[in-house]
């Protein structure tokens, strides 16, 4: 194990070139927890990641893996689809407010706005897609 890495188990499902698509569950804090029969905030779901597989592996279906990501990266991840939206939805709203002084409006206008971050934010998938790399140990 990598110090400063997210590291998941999971299960390869398919295997193209050196792209693995492996099934990780991903868990809540809470889903571990002996109480979660009774509480409906446990989260556990089963998530399809694409991962890179070194070519000098020889692994096949349903084989057990380790799938890492660099720390960094997943803070990255999360400042981009969390924390920059919330910036913009933040900003936009009190401009807005300034200039129209009608809060539904510019609550309108500011969830708008968000619109073409994420648009941009799809414009550079290819790019993010590159940077964001999962990798099997």
């Amino acid at each position: 194990m990598a110090s400063g890495s997210i590291i998941h188990p999971g299960i390869i499902e398919s295997i193209n070139g050196n792209r693995v698509s492996v099934r990780i569950l991903s868990q809540s804090a809470c889903s571990s927890c002996h109480a979660k029969q009774a509480c409906t905030v446990a989260d556990m779901k089963d998530k399809i990641i694409d991962a890179e597989l070194d070519q000098a592996e020889n692994r096949k279906p349903g084989d057990e893996v380790m799938v890492r990501m660099d720390e960094s990266l997943g803070r990255k991840a999360v400042i981009l689809g969390y924390g920059l939206p919330l910036v913009v939805l933040v900003a936009s709203i009190i401009i807005f407010l300034s200039l129209l002084k009608h809060e539904g409006l510019a609550a309108l206008l500011s969830i708008l706005m968000l619109v073409p971050y994420y648009f941009v934010l799809y414009l550079f998938r290819d790019r993010l897609h590159k940077e964001f790399r999962f990798r099997i140990e």
